[in-house]
C-alpha cells in the first residue's frame, strides 16, 4: 500500500496540485453522473448474458476502451473521452480491488 501526504502550496508558484485537483474533481463527477445514469452496471449487473462478477466485468470494459484507443477511430468517441472513461473504469477497479481485499 502506498500513501502520499498533499504538502499546502502555493497555486501561483506550484499549478500542479490544482491541476490534478481540477481534473481529479471532473472525472469523479463524470464517474458519478455515469453511474446513476446506467443504474450502478458495474456493482449491480443485471446479468442478461455475461455472468462475470464486477471485477472481471471492468477488466473488459477497459480491454474495449484501450482497443478503441489503439485503433485510433474517433469517429464514435473521441480519444479525450476514451481516456476519460478508462480513468473512470481504472477507478472503479480500483475501488473493487479495495473491497475484494
Amino acid at each position: 500500500t502506498c500513501s502520499f501526504v498533499v504538502e499546502g502550496g502555493d497555486s501561483m508558484s506550484d499549478p500542479f496540485p490544482a491541476k490534478v485537483t481540477n481534473l481529479l474533481t471532473r472525472i469523479g463527477q463524470l464517474l458519478i453522473a455515469k453511474n446513476q445514469q446506467y443504474g450502478d452496471s458495474v456493482n449491480n449487473p443485471i446479468r442478461l448474458f455475461s455472468k462475470l462478477d464486477s471485477q472481471a466485468g471492468v477488466r473488459v470494459r477497459i480491454d474495449d476502451k484501450l482497443s478503441r484507443l489503439a485503433r485510433g477511430n474517433d469517429s464514435i468517441e473521441s480519444d479525450m473521452d476514451i481516456v476519460d472513461d478508462l480513468i473512470g473504469y481504472l477507478v472503479m477497479l480500483k475501488m473493487i480491488m479495495e473491497e475484494e481485499a
